[in-house]
Parts: structure tokens; C-alpha cells; sequence
């Protein structure tokens, strides 16, 4: 059992080359435990955290409804955004600068084999990390993700979350709003929930802008502290 995690920080990398790049990371674990049990060996599967901003883009999932976009492809071009359907559960949701967007590449039997587990601890180190800057933040009952003021009418989303896992093996992940451009939330129906309200980090502290260096390194640590790890 290997809690050895090795952190990447990609900067701001083009969505299909960052999806490419945790896919060639997820195909090298899952290809080490194929050899472990073809050859009945024991050899440590890594684990890996990536952190990246994504210039603007729109992500559907495996599941989700293209309707819930709401400009077609000139207008997509317009607004210098690129639009992908990808293999993760969940529907539409926006990348862009000003997000943390995290995708855990874990070997799940490294930690635990609870699929709606993970998705929990996953939460719990968003909802730790916006904590330590005075934000209250929760989860909202039935829908994945990290909100604020869910017992009112108008609970607001301020990270996004959907994963893919096989083998055991996890990718994709969450999408914390710190400095993000909120606007860009306005073109889509956000994870296909029509009474969605997006909100970010800096919007809810009245800021201009957040030091997204500071929450990178408190999310680090939420993220260590959830999963019992260590970063290498």
C-alpha cells in the first residue's frame, strides 16, 4: 500500500493536452497493476495529484446533455472557448483561469476501494481548504460538489466535481472557483441543474482577487490531510 503521492503543477495547459497527460499516468498505473496480477507480483503503483488552470473551456460528460450548452460554435469561437465531450460522469461544467482544477490520479486500493468515498474525501478537502479563508462551505444533499448557503433558496456552487475510475484507478476530478470569470457560467445550464448559482472565492470575499498560489498550498495540505498521505 503505497500513500506516496507525487504532485504536479501543470500552470495553465490547454485542456486536451492536460487530458492526455493524466490519461498517459492513469494507463501507467492501470498497466502496473495488469503486470501484478498476470505475473502474481506486488509492485508499487504510484499515485499522483495534478494541479492546472485551463484557458476557457466547456466539458460534457459521458452522461451529460449537450442542450445544457447554450451557444453553438461561433459563439464558442467568440468567446476564445474550446468545448470537449470527455469520459467523466457528470454534465457540463467550465474551465477557465482563475480556477484550481485538481485531478487525483490515486490507485484507490493505495487507500480505499469506495468509490463514493473518495468522491466525500474529495469534498471534505475543498470544504477544509475554504474554511481556512473564512468561507462556510458544505455539501448539498444528492448533488457531488462544494456549496454555500444550501438551507436558503439559492444555495451556490463554488466547486465542481466528476471523476472517472477503473480498475480502481481515478481521474478528472474538481474545479474550485477562486478568481474565476463568473460570465462564463452564464452560456451553459452548470451540471445540467436548471437552479444552479455559480459563485468563486473572491466574489465571496468581496475581493478583487485571491493569491491562488496561498489556496493552492492550504488544498495541498487539506487534500494530504483527508486522504492520510504524503506529497513527494
Amino acid at each position: 500500500m503505497n500513500r506516496e503521492i507525487i504532485f504536479i503543477d501543470l500552470g495553465l495547459m490547454d485542456y486536451k493536452e492536460a487530458w492526455d497527460y493524466q490519461q498517459n499516468l492513469f494507463d501507467e498505473i492501470v498497466e502496473i497493476k495488469k503486470q501484478n496480477r498476470k505475473n502474481n507480483t506486488d509492485l508499487k503503483t504510484p499515485n499522483y495529484f495534478l494541479f492546472v488552470e485551463h484557458p476557457h473551456v466547456y466539458t460534457l460528460g459521458k452522461s451529460g446533455d449537450q442542450s445544457n450548452l447554450l451557444i453553438d460554435k461561433s459563439q464558442l469561437k467568440n468567446k476564445k472557448a474550446s468545448f470537449y465531450k470527455i469520459n467523466r460522469g457528470g454534465d457540463i461544467t467550465y474551465h477557465g483561469p482563475g480556477q484550481i482544477v485538481g485531478y487525483p490520479i490515486l490507485d484507490l486500493e493505495n487507500f480505499f476501494t469506495d468509490i463514493h468515498k473518495y468522491l466525500r474525501f474529495l469534498e471534505e478537502s475543498v470544504i477544509m481548504t475554504l474554511d481556512n479563508f473564512g468561507i462556510q462551505a458544505e455539501r448539498n444533499d444528492g448533488k457531488t460538489g462544494v456549496w454555500l448557503d444550501v438551507n436558503t433558496p439559492f444555495p451556490k456552487k463554488i466547486c465542481a466535481m466528476g471523476v472517472r475510475a477503473s480498475r480502481w484507478v481515478t481521474m478528472h476530478g474538481f474545479a474550485l472557483n477562486v478568481n474565476v470569470e463568473l460570465d462564463y457560467f452564464n452560456n451553459i445550464i452548470p451540471c445540467g441543474l436548471t437552479d444552479n448559482i455559480v459563485t468563486s472565492m473572491n466574489n465571496e470575499l468581496n475581493k478583487s482577487e485571491i493569491n491562488i498560489d496561498e489556496v493552492k498550498v492550504v488544498l495541498k495540505n487539506s487534500f494530504s490531510s483527508t486522504f492520510d498521505s504524503k506529497f513527494i
